[in-house]
Formats: structure tokens, C-alpha cells, sequence
């Protein structure tokens, strides 16, 4: 879990996938920050792969969002 995120638990309501968006958003410039930071280039590595995968999960997002846009505006087509 990354700082500031909220442990939340199971029995709580699903993020919706804005919220998912926008952690990952986060989660990729504090990795990319740390990296910055980091005097070792082990540890550069190792957050600039996990700023990779943050970004990957954010553009994943937003294909899901995008889907999810079409699928509404089919439902209101019908």
C-alpha cells in the first residue's frame, strides 16, 4: 500500500474506476519521484518499474472507462 492510501475493508463498495484512475496516477509519480531520489541505481530500477506498472494499470483504467462510457451510452440507445 502506498502513502496515504486507505486500508479499506472487503465489505466496503468497489472503487469506482476514477478512483482506480487516480491511484494509480499517484502511484506512478511517487515512483517516479522516488526514483529521482534514489542515489543507487539498483533502487532507480527498481521505481522506475514500479512507476512502468503504475502506468500501465492507469492506461488500462482508462480503457476500462472508456468501455464502460460505450456500454452506457449503448444501454441508453436501447
Amino acid at each position: 500500500m502506498m502513502a496515504g492510501e486507505k486500508n479499506t475493508p472487503m465489505h466496503d463498495e468497489d472503487p469506482t474506476t476514477q478512483e482506480l484512475r487516480v491511484r494509480q496516477m499517484r502511484r506512478e509519480e511517487e515512483a517516479r519521484v522516488q526514483s529521482e531520489r534514489s542515489p543507487e541505481e539498483a533502487d532507480t530500477a527498481q521505481f522506475d518499474r514500479r512507476a512502468d506498472k503504475a502506468a500501465y494499470l492507469k492506461r488500462k483504467l482508462e480503457e476500462r472507462a472508456e468501455a464502460e462510457r460505450e456500454a452506457a451510452e449503448g444501454d441508453e440507445e436501447s
